[in-house]
């Protein structure tokens, strides 16, 4: 069965679902759960390459109030690119590359805002992890004002594979963060780039602060010491444009 947020509960629905090609986000399974036909099921979404997450029973119960026997998927919108394959695209353009990576945004709020922004500043893909992040749902139609529709989506495992595989074909990768004494302005942003967004509680990501070739900021010259995810990084993207233009 399916509510009306895009989510299909209950094992012969899911299993149907991915039998008809129906498009996953993810699919949550319950913790500790004994069920062979749940296990014969993990498998053949583990086929798919779809994304599987094991949570709480309360988890899913917040997910749906129906009777999900374990099982929750929530569907996409969209269909997702490879990276590899938009990269390979994009460097055979004529347009300087520039691509976004979210690192594990959870508000589907802020990340329908940051996909619209990535569209009206000519993005060429946002890159999002397969775990942790935000859903691609209905809501993130909404939030986006349809901009989902026209920018690629690019899900991996691990940010960190992506960051390797964006510098080995030349895309330079800078994270925005306030652990530093860069301020985004002082950067060359007109070559080949990859910018990180952290989360809204941590930022980037100690491991992939590591990883990445520049650091950034921006100026705070108020007494709030951080600012809404969505509204830095339309900062730092538009600092992208006026370098560009």
């Amino acid at each position: 069965m399916s509510d009306k947020n895009n989510t299909i509960f209950g094992i012969y629905p899911v299993k149907e679902a991915l039998s008809s090609n129906v498009i996953f986000d993810k699919v949550f399974i319950q913790k500790g759960i004994d069920s062979d036909k749940i296990e014969g099921l993990i498998k053949d979404l583990e086929k798919a390459n779809v994304t599987i997450n094991i949570v709480p029973f309360e988890k899913l119960n917040r997910l749906t109030r129906g009777n999900h026997q374990g099982i929750v998927a929530v569907t996409s919108p969209v269909a997702f690119h490879s990276l590899e394959s938009v990269v390979e695209k994009t460097l055979e353009s004529n347009k300087t590359p520039l691509f976004l990576i979210l690192d594990q945004i959870t508000d589907v709020r802020n990340f329908g805002a940051i996909l619209r922004t990535a569209e009206c500043t000519g993005v060429d893909a946002v890159i999002i992890q397969k775990s942790g992040g935000a859903p691609v749902s209905g809501d993130t139609v909404k939030t986006s004002a349809g901009a989902i529709f026209k920018i690629p989506i690019c899900k991996v495992d691990h940010i960190k594979d992506a960051i390797f595989y964006l510098q080995g074909s030349g895309i330079s990768t800078i994270a925005a963060t306030e652990k530093t004494d860069s301020e985004v302005y002082s950067l060359d942003l007109k070559k080949p780039l990859a910018i990180v967004m952290g989360s809204e509680g941590k930022g980037v990501s100690k491991s992939v602060l590591t990883l990445v070739d520049e650091r950034a900021s921006l100026p705070l010259l108020g007494e709030i010491n951080s600012l809404n995810v969505s509204v830095a990084c339309g900062a730092f993207l538009y600092e992208v444009v006026r370098q560009r233009l």
